[in-house]
């Protein structure tokens, strides 16, 4: 049975899967998983110069500075890389990198007052969380979980009030903009959103942690569900079993909270990246299999129907033509004829093979096919 420390520690895990999870499906689809990148580094300066401008180290001014620190990175990356001095790839390498060096360079130097260290940025304490709680309705809540559950509320408030348009905009953003949809506001708005949730997982998983929950389920999503719905509901489930995974995983081991469950949103990826029935590496061995025999079948169909009703039909239509002749293995040649006669392409009477009906249209359009292409080929 989970005591009240670990149901404290387990919620704040989940409530960072979720909120993640929501606002990263659009990140991915939209090609911006980078985006979510730059804010995870960037927000560290945010909040440092938010702290040094004003004395806030939380509320309002912080996730303030720590919305403009991100949104600043995107768009500076951005703008470097249309000045077409630097690559896109290079534009982000020198910004994200810069400016989150400068945020640990401004916290080593102001340690003493700030009460952060490195390691509290990379990786946060998720473990600790139960040792800052608020009461609410006669129960000790963690105020990371708190503060997660509203911004979660928020960016669910979002998505639903902007679904259409957040989908539209992700798959054609142009067709958005005809509409009146205005894609780059959406996008300036989901920046904003993740930014305000990196801050409010910052005492959970540190900043660079939160990156594996806003985009690791939203890919592993991706490669498994069809749609935009099944693919953030894939999302949020990855990422609540992950926490629940880590967890365990890190009392067994006794290693970080945080690093565990991080490390636990990789399980489901590559579990998606091998078994997905979409895009997983068995379904490709399977449809890779399965079109190498209907190629193999179309060869066995075109060499009966080559030979049908001439001199030599005796000779080239049989099993053992399809081994001498077509240089086929014998277990090849069984498989091809095995999957032929199922599909019920070819007839065996004895050791002669014969084209049914359908096997002939499908011999004739294959010629067909065979002769279009090579017309395009030579008018090119």
């Amino acid at each position: 049975m989970l005591d009240s420390v670990a149901l404290m520690i387990l919620g704040t895990g989940a409530l960072v899967a979720v909120s993640g999870a929501l606002l990263g499906t659009f990140l991915v689809l939209r090609g911006e998983a980078m985006a979510g990148d730059a804010i995870s580094h960037a927000i560290v300066l945010g909040i440092v110069l938010a702290w040094m401008l004003t004395g806030a180290r939380s509320g309002p001014l912080a996730v303030g500075g720590a919305v403009l620190a991100g949104v600043a990175a995107v768009f500076g990356a951005q703008l470097l890389a249309r000045s077409r001095l630097l690559g896109h790839d290079a534009a982000t390498g020198i910004v994200f990198p810069a400016m989150f060096a400068l945020g640990v360079l401004l916290i080593n130097l102001n340690a003493r007052n700030l009460h952060l260290d490195p390691d509290t940025v990379l990786l946060g304490e998720i473990g600790f969380v139960w040792l800052d709680t608020v009461t609410l309705l006669g129960v000790d809540w963690p105020v990371a979980g708190v503060t997660l559950a509203a911004v979660g509320l928020v960016n669910l408030l979002f998505v639903g009030l902007f679904w259409k348009e957040l989908k539209l905009a992700a798959f054609d953003p142009g067709l958005a903009q005809a509409l009146g949809f205005r894609p780059a506001l959406l996008g300036l708005g989901l920046l904003a959103l993740t930014a305000a949730t990196a801050v409010a997982s910052f005492d959970a998983v540190g900043v660079v942690l939160f990156l594996a929950f806003l985009i690791v389920p939203a890919v592993t999503g991706r490669l498994v569900a069809a749609s935009t719905g099944g693919m953030m509901g894939l999302a949020v489930l990855s990422g609540v079993v992950a926490v629940g995974i880590g967890y365990v995983g890190a009392v067994h081991w006794d290693v970080s909270l945080g690093g565990s469950m991080a490390v636990a949103t990789g399980l489901g990826l590559a579990l998606a990246l091998v078994a997905s029935p979409r895009s997983g590496m068995v379904a490709a061995l399977i449809r890779r299999r399965a079109i190498r025999e209907e190629s193999l079948v179309a060869v066995l169909l075109a060499h009966l129907a080559a030979h049908e009703g001439t001199a030599r039909a005796a000779e080239e239509c049989t099993p053992e033509a399809l081994v001498g002749h077509l240089r086929w293995s014998p277990d090849q040649a069984q498989t091809v004829l095995v999957t032929a006669l199922e599909r019920g392409v070819i007839r065996r009477d004895g050791a002669r093979l014969s084209l049914t009906e359908a096997g002939r249209a499908l011999a004739r359009a294959e010629a067909q096919r065979h002769d279009r292409r090579r017309a395009l080929t030579e008018e090119r």
